[in-house]
Parts: structure tokens; C-alpha cells; sequence
């Protein structure tokens, strides 16, 4: 017998037992087979056109049209039965709408949120059910569509109703939509809303191009199968995951091996992990999960640290100023934060001219910062362009974003290096005299980030993954300070002027998850924004 073809979860993991029927359009006859420990499904069929029909408890039953036997193995793909959900578009402006996008195998309230010092109750959405059987269940498409979207509200969705699509505050700011369910299960979802017109003196850019390359929805990411989903189902992923099984790096395949990224699909590292939305939970927490500290839950942390410092902010996704939603003639100051290692060159060039032609101030909070160039399409996905030579001392390449553009430090004064990777340490002061220091009482050499929010990498100020200055790093930079991590790897604090502008860079992931618990480094940081402001 043959493998006609495989069935697997959302996350390509393969599914044993799952029930099927063929159905013949050539004549009607019928089969039913179960499918295999690796998902497959084994059977002498001829080739041809088959209704398909799939069940399997704890998962949502669809029926597929589709074609057997005339190539490689059909992919079946199932969605378990889980609490999930995103807004689409994940980025609007204020007064534009969003279309809510769960998935839920029983009734689940959904409320939305805005995330600044304290968690704010926007409004009550609704209770969203429907009078078939389990129709809030979502169908998700055959195949990789990690490449192409989930597809959901598209099937079964004639006329959609009204609830399903929220229009957005009129404050800016980071929101939250979370949905909680009878049974105690819960899932909570961002949602960037931009203002319509300027507010404020200075934006603060969400790094959604990053947190869609670490979204491995569907079986694939920039890290987990970037080249595409493999031939079948995985059945371990430490024996059949290429990251795991070979030593070669995942960062070595050509950039056309590089696939297609859809946003148009849940996070699950953006989920944040509260029991309920009315918890008692903080922003002074530490910051729970694993890729959760590196994006959106890390990312609030900054952004009510300026709502307590009193700076008013307005907020944009990536993308926003990929397309120039995003006005920067409007702004004295742009901050980035905590890991925006994904880029377009587009971005590049708009903050660099905004720096040295328009007098922009360029603050980054962050680290492994515009790392890698990434292309934005039409059809709603990225494509990382992600071939790395760095470690090659022949390449003169300091960074992906090097290899096809240029190197960041041109940009930032500091760029990322293995150094130190997956450490954390404070900082020691290298430059007491500086304006920086203003009011903090640091002297040379004393140490100042000291105390962390990040789990993940807990330690300090400094760290996860640092920036240091390199041969491409602008003249005249002011070497302010550096981390304490292990070999020589801690980031390194600059500030240089650039045209009419300048720039403020840390070097370091976890530089925002210090805002609340060090006062030293919240200082210093309230010290450049009131100068950047000037």
C-alpha cells in the first residue's frame, strides 16, 4: 500500500487515529482508513478526486475536496480544539475597524483592553456563540499556510455579523482582546491602534515584523522550518526538526529557500499568561514566558513606564512606517524597543533621512535591532531575507542586514554579535560626565542596571542578546557605558549626533525590562527623552 496522505495539528505535529472516509467522485465508493503513528493514511485508491471526510476527538471534523494520487502525498491539516485569536488587520488607526478572527470549540466572551501603566477595561465586546453545533470552530486550509493565512471567518461566514468587527479607540496605544470561555480557558491577542493625526512629540514603533517571524502558527518560522513545511508531519521534534537533528545552521540555506511568512495568523507568543483579564497581575510582574519577554508583553513594559514618567506617546506597528502611515516629520522622537530585529530597507532609509535631514531623534531600547531585512508584500507576508555569512571573517559582513543593505550601525551606532548571547549582567558606567548621568549620583566604573523583569534571561540590564559599536559605527560616537556579561559580551550604550539629529542606543533586550525595578537606569532614560524632546 501506498500513502495516499498525511494529517496533522497546527502545528505540524502528526495525528494518530484520525478517522476518514474517501469518497470516490468517479464512482461513488467509499473507504474508510485511520490514520498511521506519522499521520499517514495508507490505501491501494486510484488517483483521482476524492471527498474527504476527517474526524478526530478533541479536534474540529471538516470535509475537503481534493485530488489523490497524482503527486506527493495530500496534507491534511486539523485545528485542535483550543481557545485562539487575532484581529485582522492587527494594526488600524483610530475609528478604522478590525474583524475579530477566533477560534473556540464552545461560547467565549471577548473584552477589549488597553495596555499602558495599568490594564484598562475599554469596553464589554460581547459573548460570542452561534445556534449550530460547535460553530465557532474554525477550519484552516490543507497545506503549509503558514505561507498563505489561516483563512479563517471565510467559510460558513455569508454575511457577517456586525460584532465581528471592532472599531478602534480613539487613543492610541497597545490593546489587548481577551477572550475567556465557560470552562476557565482564556487567550488574549494585541492589537496596535495608531492615533488618526498626531498627539504627541514622540511614537513608539511595535516590532510586528519580529513577532511575525518567531510565529511558528501553522509549523513554520523564521526558526522552525523557514524553508518550507517538510515532507511529513513531525512525530518528534528533536529527532525529525532540521534545527535540532543536523548541526548545520538554520541560517545557511540560500534566501530564495526562505518562505513566505503570513501575518494573517494567530500568536501564541504574544498571549499573555494571566488566569483572567481582571487579575490582579501588574506591569511591575515579571514578564512570564518564554518568547513572550521578547515581544508584546515586553514591549508594555516601556510603554507604561512613559505613561508613569508622564511622556504622551502615540503608537505604530512596523508596517505603518513601511508604508509612511506612520508621519515622522510630525515627531521629535521615535523610540524602538526591546527586540526589532526585523527590517525592510524602506524603514531604513525613513529613519535615516529623518535623522540626518529632518533633525529626528532615534531612540533604541533594545537589542538584535534591525538585524535582518525583511520584504513586506501586497498579500499579507514577509519574506526574510536571512542567509548569514557573519560568521565568516572573509565576508566583512557585520549582520544580515549588512550582507543586503547596510549594517545597522550606520544606523544605530551598535550591532549585534554573539558575545555574551543568552547572558545578562548590569552595566558599568564608562563616561560619569556625561548629560546621561544627570542626577543618578553614578561615578566611573559603578554599576547600574542590576535588577530585571525578564525571566528568561534574568540578571540585568544588559542582555539576552547585545549590540556593541563596530567598524561601522559613526564617528564621533560617545561611548557611555557597557554591560558586565561575560566575554566582552555586554551591549554597549551610545549616543552620537548624525546630521540634524541623534541617536540613543542601548544594545540590549533586556534594557526595558529594568525601566520599573532600577531607578538609575529609568533615570537615565527620562534624562535622553528630555533632552531628545528639547
Amino acid at each position: 500500500m501506498k500513502i495516499l496522505a498525511f494529517v496533522s495539528d497546527e502545528n505540524y505535529l502528526a495525528l494518530v487515529d484520525v478517522r476518514a472516509e474517501f469518497e470516490s467522485h468517479a464512482d461513488s465508493s467509499m473507504s474508510i482508513l485511520s490514520s498511521s503513528p506519522q499521520g499517514a493514511f495508507y490505501g491501494d485508491l486510484p488517483p483521482g478526486s476524492y471527498r474527504v471526510t476527517l474526524s478526530k476527538p478533541g479536534y474540529g471534523a471538516k470535509r475537503v475536496e481534493c485530488q489523490l494520487g497524482a503527486g506527493d502525498p495530500y496534507q491534511f491539516r486539523l485545528l485542535s480544539d483550543s481557545l485562539l485569536g487575532f484581529m485582522w488587520p492587527k494594526w488600524v488607526r483610530s475609528g478604522e475597524k478590525s474583524e475579530i478572527r477566533a477560534h473556540s470549540p464552545e461560547q467565549f466572551q471577548l473584552t477589549l483592553w488597553r495596555y499602558g501603566l495599568k490594564k484598562e477595561l475599554v469596553r464589554m465586546l460581547s459573548w460570542f456563540d452561534e445556534h449550530g453545533p460547535r460553530a465557532t470552530v474554525q477550519i484552516t486550509p490543507d497545506g503549509d499556510y503558514s505561507q498563505t493565512g489561516v483563512d479563517w471567518n471565510r467559510h460558513g461566514y455569508p454575511s457577517p455579523h456586525i460584532q465581528q468587527f471592532v472599531t478602534a479607540p480613539e487613543r492610541s496605544g497597545l490593546h489587548y482582546l481577551w477572550a475567556r470561555t465557560p470552562s476557565g480557558k482564556t487567550f488574549s491577542f494585541p492589537w496596535v491602534v495608531a492615533p488618526k493625526q498626531p498627539t504627541a512629540k514622540m511614537a513608539v514603533l511595535a516590532s510586528t515584523n519580529t513577532w511575525n517571524a518567531y510565529n511558528n502558527f501553522g509549523g513554520r518560522s523564521n526558526y522552525i522550518n523557514p524553508g518550507g513545511l517538510p515532507a511529513s508531519p513531525t512525530v518528534n521534534a528533536r529527532q525529525d526538526l532540521s534545527r535540532y537533528a543536523t548541526a548545520a545552521s538554520v541560517w545557511s540555506i540560500p534566501d530564495k529557500e526562505f518562505k513566505p511568512l503570513s501575518f494573517e495568523r494567530p500568536e501564541i507568543g504574544n498571549d499573555i499568561f494571566d488566569n483572567s483579564p481582571w487579575s490582579d497581575s501588574s506591569i511591575e510582574d515579571p514578564i512570564q514566558g518564554r518568547v513572550q519577554c521578547g515581544q508584546a508583553p515586553g514591549e508594555w513594559r516601556l510603554l507604561g513606564w512613559l505613561e508613569r514618567e508622564g511622556f504622551a506617546y502615540d503608537f505604530y506597528a512596523d508596517a505603518q512606517l513601511h508604508d509612511g502611515t506612520l508621519p515622522l516629520d510630525a515627531y521629535k522622537i521615535l523610540i524602538i524597543s526591546v527586540h526589532p530585529e526585523y527590517w525592510t530597507r524602506e524603514m531604513f532609509r525613513r529613519i535615516q533621512t529623518w535623522i540626518r535631514e529632518k533633525g529626528g531623534r532615534l531612540m533604541y531600547l533594545g537589542g538584535n535591532g534591525v538585524n535582518c531585512e525583511v520584504t513586506l508584500e501586497a498579500d499579507s507576508t514577509m519574506h526574510c531575507i536571512s542567509f548569514d555569512d557573519t560568521g565568516d571573517p572573509q565576508s566583512g559582513h557585520e549582520s544580515r542586514m549588512h550582507r543586503t543593505f547596510a549594517s545597522e550601525a550606520t544606523l544605530l551606532g551598535v550591532a549585534f554579535t554573539d558575545h555574551g548571547v543568552m547572558t545578562s549582567a548590569p552595566y558599568r558606567v564608562i563616561d560619569p560626565d556625561h548629560w546621561v548621568f544627570e542626577g543618578t549620583g553614578l561615578r566611573n566604573d559603578d554599576l547600574f542596571g542590576e535588577q530585571s523583569l525578564h525571566e528568561r534571561v534574568p540578571g540585568g540590564a544588559s542582555g539576552h542578546e547585545t549590540d556593541k559599536v563596530t567598524a561601522s559605527s559613526p564617528e564621533g560616537i560617545e561611548h557611555l557605558a557597557k554591560g558586565t556579561n561575560p566575554n566582552d559580551g555586554g551591549g554597549d550604550v551610545v549616543h552620537f549626533k548624525q546630521g540634524h539629529g541623534a541617536v540613543f542606543s542601548v544594545g540590549s533586550i533586556t534594557w526595558v525590562s529594568s525601566l520599573f525595578p532600577d531607578a538609575n537606569l529609568s533615570r537615565i532614560t527620562r534624562n535622553v527623552i528630555e533632552r531628545f524632546l528639547c
